[in-house]
């Protein structure tokens, strides 16, 4: 196995380090490794490889303390090559309805197989391909292929679509849930941790969409640009562009957590007997906001992300 480089995790700050060492992993080839040196066990990035990537990567210790660990991290030969969630997302958007109707979670969790996600959630896998070929079967309309788009153009439709949804929504859910929490929170303590549960989804995405809005995005801009004047790249805050691109989707994993909470919390938004009118918006405008979220990630995580990683990849060759 060909063994690329060394990456010091010390010399890395703690919020980037895990980015950085998926964006390595993401960015190997079969047969291809590199190697981890630490100055604790990395067991925890062990199982959150396991839990994001599957069974797609060898983890050898090289070196076990007491000072100094290192670990070989490679992708073997027979890399799982099979067709993952969020691939199939974007080969054909229809097949976002069943993913939805089965809780797969199709953008947070998209670089995940088939296989994986149905063996771990449980699931007839039969019976969720037998849905999918229903609807691969059906006549297809038109839809927007995202996957055509230049990179700053599908940025400014993410901005113009999902993000200005996000800031019109934001300030009207959160005063419709605090409000029914306030006068519904005695009978219906659920309502109360919805409340503090969308008040952290918002105080946290907010911020969030202003990364992408004054770093990532523009920075994906000037890749598009050099890659169609043959010019070279302005340096940026950030090693490569994987280190922010795998911070944003950790965040919007965090992001589809606590919506799933919420959803929980509420048992699938349903409204009890004694729902008033703004019960049952919020309930609504929950639903909506989730159903945003999806595909507002989904073009990140399984489109504009990597396409710009591979973009990046070719101008510095």
């Amino acid at each position: 196995m060909e063994i690329l480089l060394t990456l010091d995790a010390t010399k890395i700050e703690p919020r980037f380090k895990h980015p950085q060492i998926f964006g390595q992993f993401d960015s190997l080839k079969a047969n291809q490794a590199f190697i981890l040196h630490n100055d604790h066990d990395p067991k925890p990035l062990y199982y959150q490889l396991v839990c994001e990537r599957g069974n797609t990567f060898i983890w050898e210790y090289l070196e076990s303390g007491p000072e100094i660990w290192k670990v070989k991290i490679g992708k073997p030969a027979n890399a799982q090559t099979q067709e993952t969630i969020g691939e199939m997302v974007v080969n054909d958007y229809r097949k976002a309805q069943v993913f939805k109707k089965f809780g797969i979670d199709f953008c947070c969790g998209g670089k995940k197989t088939l296989d994986e996600v149905c063996n771990r959630k449980g699931l007839d896998i039969e019976i969720v391909k037998a849905e999918l070929g229903q609807v691969q079967n059906q006549e297809q309309g038109t839809p927007m292929a995202f996957d055509k788009w230049d990179l700053g153009f599908l940025s400014d439709y993410i901005v113009n679509t999902h993000h200005n949804y996000v800031k019109e929504s934001v300030p009207f859910i959160s005063e419709l849930a605090n409000k029914v929490a306030r006068v519904h929170g005695d009978r219906h303590p659920e309502v109360i941790e919805v409340a503090r549960i969308f008040s952290k989804v918002a105080a946290d995405f907010m911020l969030h969409l202003a990364k992408e809005e004054k770093i990532l995005f523009p920075f994906i801009k000037e890749l598009v640009h050099a890659s169609a004047s043959h010019t070279s790249i302005t340096s940026a805050a950030f090693e490569t562009v994987s280190t922010p691109t795998q911070m944003m989707e950790t965040e919007h994993e965090q992001a589809g957590e606590d919506m799933a909470a919420i959803r929980e919390a509420t048992n699938n938004y349903e409204l009890p007997a004694d729902a008033c009118t703004s019960y049952t918006i919020l309930y609504k405008k929950l639903e909506e906001f989730e159903n945003d979220l999806f595909i507002h990630v989904h073009l990140e995580n399984n489109i504009l992300f990597p396409k710009a990683i591979k973009l990046e990849k070719e101008l510095v060759q």
